[in-house]
């Protein structure tokens, strides 16, 4: 195995100096050569992520050390990531998760969904399911709402759930539970316009080409597609990746016992609720306060360290937390530089010409699925909308789409490809982190309820759509 690990080494070395060489003179012309080198290593560090010879944050180094050491990126450009809202906005959302598990709270949460749901695992998913719908239309952040409110949650219940299990049991059932909860997170963030960052973009996207778009038909289109992938998908992330505990009949018992035995809430548990609630409330009004998610969620944290729930020594061994934010800025930065240097856009513009000569009822599911497949490329749904949603609704227009059919079809996939991989979305770094699920399985089960999700949203949702009046 230890050979295995260094050949692979030796293997994505070789990607890096071969590929940045290799094939740039046929499109120097249309494509810069530090356009062209960035791709490469882009391509060559998701490469090295998936075959896994170092961890992802080494590896995500390693994409950057390239970038530098072959001058296709400057030191300062290379640590522009690590100041992104949303990187830090992933981080404070550890150490919220961190209080909530610290002061009980999180803990006396599981045993209340365990009282009621608790009789099987998968009844548990749908409970964290309806509460993940509830708070999509309220908070317009994915890793707030995943990485702040349900993560945590998760994580208590696992270790309450399975207080008995291995660390194996717990592990898989960490896996099944996490993912339930990513993709849930990606499915109601396309539900709602006020569901993620992204969508208000969208909107504007789609105005400036004539499209209107509202909340109320956002929310229409999208109500019916939706609840139908939020009820199908548990089940099918439960027959891909299976809990290890999957009926525990007496458990709703035990949590009652258990929720008894806790007691009246603690100080520390009160506090906890308090910075919680203010939380949510300044997420939903962000905009009229004058803070975004990140400036809320740095406060909260504040307010954690100050009243003595959180101690710094908490937040400096919270390593999944600078784990998550050495990688995801990194590749945030490299996905938003593919953007800037124009190299996506190019991209789109060869697929457009080589579907010119096609029949529309071939050529519009062929440009769906690229614009569905090549978030691949992107850590960042709404760096994927900025470089892409203009050059694809034009392009549908071409094919005499519909305006509003070609801009929803557009809308709702921009975050249902958020799902595929484990940086992808903004709050798929936070479950990742769990290290519960492999990068390998992570990504056939994206790449697996992709395809499901997309039948679903073109297949029923279209039917819909026609009795909207879309088309």
């Amino acid at each position: 195995m230890a050979n295995l690990k260094y050949i692979n080494i030796i293997k994505l070395l070789l990607l890096f100096l071969v590929g940045t060489i290799a094939w740039h003179n046929s499109i120097s012309d249309e494509l810069s050569l530090q356009s062209w080198h960035l791709l490469v290593i882009f391509i060559c560090t998701m490469l090295g992520i998936v075959l896994n010879p170092l961890p992802i944050s080494a590896v995500a180094l390693l994409g950057a050390g390239a970038c530098l050491a072959l001058g296709v990126l400057s030191t300062k450009q290379i640590l522009r990531g690590f100041s992104e809202n949303v990187v830090w906005l992933l981080v404070f959302a550890f150490f919220i998760a961190r209080g909530i598990i610290k002061t009980g709270l999180g803990k006396r949460i599981a045993y209340y969904f365990i009282s009621k749901l608790g009789k099987t695992t998968l009844g548990l998913s749908y409970g964290l399911v309806s509460a993940e719908f509830l708070l999509s239309p309220l908070i317009p952040s994915v890793t707030a709402r995943g990485g702040g409110i349900i993560y945590p949650i998760v994580e208590s219940l696992v270790n309450t759930y399975g207080e008995n299990l291995t660390p194996n049991e717990k592990k898989r059932n960490m896996g099944f539970l996490s993912q339930v909860c990513l993709q849930a997170n990606v499915i109601t963030s396309a539900m709602f316009l006020t569901a993620m960052a992204a969508n208000p973009l969208i909107q504007s996207l789609a105005s400036k080409e004539g499209v209107e778009i509202t909340w109320g038909s956002w929310a229409l289109g999208a109500i019916v597609p939706g609840i139908i992938a939020l009820l199908v998908m548990p089940i099918l992330v439960y027959l891909m990746h299976p809990p290890a505990i999957k009926h525990s009949p007496d458990a709703p018992k035990h949590a009652v016992e258990a929720l008894k035995h806790m007691g009246r809430l603690t100080i520390q548990e009160i506090i906890m609720m308090i910075v919680f609630v203010s939380l949510i409330t300044g997420w939903i009004l962000d905009k009229k306060i004058g803070l975004d998610a990140t400036g809320v969620s740095m406060l909260g944290v504040v307010a954690l360290l100050t009243t003595g729930v959180l101690t710094w020594q908490d937040a400096v061994n919270e390593k999944n937390a600078w784990d998550s934010f050495v990688w995801f800025a990194i590749m945030v930065m490299l996905s938003g530089y593919l953007a800037e240097f124009g190299t996506i856009k190019w991209i789109g513009m060869k697929i457009g010409q080589s579907l010119s000569g096609y029949q529309a009822i071939f050529a519009v599911p062929i440009l769906i699925g690229i614009y569905f497949y090549l978030h691949y490329l992107f850590a960042s749904v709404t760096a994927h909308v900025t470089v892409l949603f203009t050059t694809f609704l034009l392009l549908l227009f071409s094919f005499n789409v519909p305006p509003m059919l070609a801009a929803m079809l557009l809308a709702y996939f921009s975050t249902l490809c958020g799902g595929l991989t484990h940086y992808g979305i903004a709050s798929a770094p936070v479950y990742f982190e769990t290290k519960s699920v492999s990068i390998r399985e992570w990504w056939t089960i994206g790449f697996a309820l992709s395809l499901v999700n997309i039948l679903i949203w073109a297949g029923i949702g279209g039917i819909w759509w026609k009795y909207l009046g879309w088309y």
